[in-house]
């Protein structure tokens, strides 16, 4: 038998059993079988030996075979959940469409690039969950070209060309030509699982550098909630950016504050000449202001 160690297949406590129970069989048994032969060689085998160690084999066969079928059940949750984890990764929407263009590529290789229209359907769970309708385009663009195919039948050659798929269960064809499709259930419950386990991961993206402006307030002005909101608003779209890895740079941008600052002061030596030796009674630099932008 193989060793199957602890780095090979993790630290599985529903393994460690198996493993042991395994271990002292085959010890058991490898000390009869010598001692069985040393018998043979005497002439003097002991049956009872024999019997023990026949009853051993055929428990060592069984424990093997179900060490087989619990390394066999793990390495297949594995891959799956990996397969899977990798998947929560892809837009479904952006999947179907690859799936469909491929199919209507090998149905209809002349309107091969004809966009695939997939939508969500948000009227009954019977129509499915998405639905490809491009039948009915196709149908208008080969009547064009003298060629008369009804949508329904345009719909169930693209329904042939559909490949296997773990995340497609089930693909219908409506009266009307619509291709309904079907979600697998499956696909749903892996990735809650996969979300539990691992978190909500980042889509696969392109990394880019992103500059994100944010309120940028007139300093010479009062601030407002608007200013507030708007830099609520920035961090969000920075904190979604920095998730999706992307190298955010955040601005704050202060705006042209000499040209405020340089107008503030000349109203002020027009309305206030003397104001370095008496304090001018402005009462509210906002409307201060506002009187030098009359200048």
């Amino acid at each position: 038998m193989s060793i199957i160690t602890n780095k090979t297949i993790g630290i599985i406590p529903e393994l460690k059993t198996e493993l042991n129970k395994l271990a002292n069989l085959e010890h058991v048994t490898a000390n009869l079988h010598a001692k069985i032969k040393q018998s043979a060689v005497k002439q003097n085998t002991c049956f009872q030996d024999y019997d023990d160690l026949i009853k051993l084999q055929i428990e060592n066969t069984k424990l093997k075979h179900r060490f087989a079928i619990i390394i066999k059940s793990i390495t297949e949750e594995k891959n799956t959940n990996f397969r899977m984890h990798e998947d929560n990764t892809l837009s479904i929407m952006g999947y179907l469409e690859k799936v469909f263009t491929k199919a209507i590529s090998n149905a209809y290789p002349k309107f091969s690039n004809v966009p695939t229209i997939i939508a969500a359907v948000n009227v009954s769970s019977k129509f499915g969950d998405y639905q490809c309708n491009n039948a009915m385009g196709l149908a208008k663009k080969m009547k064009e070209q003298g060629i008369i195919k009804t949508p329904r039948d345009i719909a169930q050659d693209i329904k042939k060309c559909v490949p296997e798929s773990p995340i497609i269960e089930q693909v219908e064809v409506s009266s009307a030509g619509f291709i309904n499709i079907f979600i697998s259930k499956k696909l749903a419950v892996l990735s809650l699982t996969n979300m539990l386990r691992y978190g909500i991961q980042p889509p696969k993206v392109s990394k880019k550098r992103v500059l994100v402006d944010f309120s940028s307030p007139n300093i010479a002005k009062q601030m407002h909630v608007g200013h507030l909101r708007s830099t609520i608003i920035g961090e969000s779209i920075c904190r979604l950016l920095e998730f999706l890895q992307h190298d955010v740079i955040r601005i704050n941008h202060l705006g042209d504050w000499g040209t405020q600052f340089g107008m503030l002061i000349a109203h002020l030596e027009d309305r206030f000449p003397n104001f370095q030796n008496e304090s001018p009674p402005i009462g509210d630099l906002q409307e201060f202001y506002k009187e030098s932008k009359k200048r």
